[in-house]
């Protein structure tokens, strides 16, 4: 049970450092946008030809939040084969 004395303050602490963290991460504004980054982790950064691609553009529609209609295939786009 002594150890509680140690341990109680403890989590406390830990809990604190936490939500100190968690609030500067918000003032800095690590949360703005949630979808951007996981958007340009897969974007292609060069169009394989001289006009910008039809994924690069459906993508930079996404981003800005347009609905785009596409037409519909059975086939993969980046890889040709059969879905």
């Amino acid at each position: 049970m002594e150890v509680l004395v140690f341990l109680v303050p403890l989590a406390l602490a830990l809990g604190l450092i936490g939500l100190m963290g968690f609030l500067w991460s918000l003032k800095n504004g690590q949360y703005e946008d949630l979808e951007g980054a996981g958007w340009r982790a897969i974007a292609d950064d060069e169009p394989a030809s001289g006009s910008p691609a039809p994924e690069r553009e459906l993508m930079a529609s996404l981003l800005s939040g347009e609905r785009v209609e596409t037409a519909s295939s059975d086939a993969c786009p980046a890889s040709g084969r059969p879905l």
